[in-house]
């Protein structure tokens, strides 16, 4: 016989068991689009402890739409390397170009990414960052409805040994610093420049280019990186996004 308070002890149990564990990892991700995912599943596989925090209900970013709520995305021959490796299927469209179906990348994405040993954390969001000796050595993190409300409700902080901000176009993480920090970026004004127009050749190129720290301990990958360094946007092409987690992950392992 079920009993609804075993329920609900079972869930509260074994959430607070994982969130305690994770107070003290290798690396946090903010954001689990296709590049913080890619970025987590590689560190992952590399027996790094690594954690993500989304603050919507679902991961996937903007992949689930692919182009104007058709779910279909687009890839470029190195991008479609990552697939393979994943394991997602794609056709080729016409020479240098592949489609591959949006809700199977996402999905596979994640299921790998966890397998691999990502710990997800869904509806949170990361408000602050802890700064020691002018390095980011961890977050500070909140319920995501805590702000959708506009509660006073103080957050929890985390450390880590390096934070990867892959929140997209609004490059969230880095924003806390600047904003906090009066600047002290790796960019030309030591700001964030701002993302560009569309231009989806040279914004899959620079995506990769500018993927790297923009602060000690502090990380950019996917959109959030030309965001930050002034790059274009590209639109429904996810290769870019699939190589610059990779390369982010990459660059960790190696720092």
């Amino acid at each position: 016989m079920l009993d609804e308070v075993v329920i609900s002890k079972a869930i509260t149990e074994s959430f607070l068991r994982e969130f305690c564990d994770s107070l003290q990892v290798d690396v946090a991700i903010a954001g689990g689009g296709p590049a913080g995912l890619t970025s987590g599943y590689y560190l992952a596989k590399a027996g790094k402890k690594v954690i993500l925090f989304e603050r919507k209900l679902s991961v996937g970013g903007g992949m689930w739409g692919g182009g104007m709520m058709f779910n279909k995305i687009v890839v470029q021959e190195e991008g479609k390397a990552i697939l393979d490796e994943f394991g997602i299927r794609s056709d080729g469209y016409q020479k240098g170009y592949f489609v591959a179906d949006a809700v199977e990348a996402v999905s596979t994405l994640c299921s790998r990414a966890v397998k691999a040993g990502l710990k997800i954390f869904n509806l949170v969001s990361i408000e602050d960052v802890i700064v020691k000796s002018e390095r980011v050595e961890g977050c500070v993190v909140n319920w995501s409805a805590v702000d959708v409300a506009n509660l006073h409700v103080d957050p929890l902080s985390m450390r880590a040994g390096a934070v990867v901000d892959a929140t997209g176009h609004g490059c969230e993480v880095v924003k806390v610093v600047e904003r906090k920090l009066g600047g002290g970026l790796n960019t030309k004004t030591g700001k964030i420049v701002g993302e560009g127009p569309m231009s989806a050749d040279a914004g899959e190129k620079t995506i990769v280019e500018n993927t790297g720290e923009v602060f000690p301990g502090l990380y950019v990958a996917g959109m959030a990186a030309n965001a930050v360094y002034g790059g274009p946007r590209m639109g429904p092409i996810f290769g870019g996004m699939l190589l610059s987690g990779k390369k982010a992950a990459n660059l960790i392992m190696e720092g």
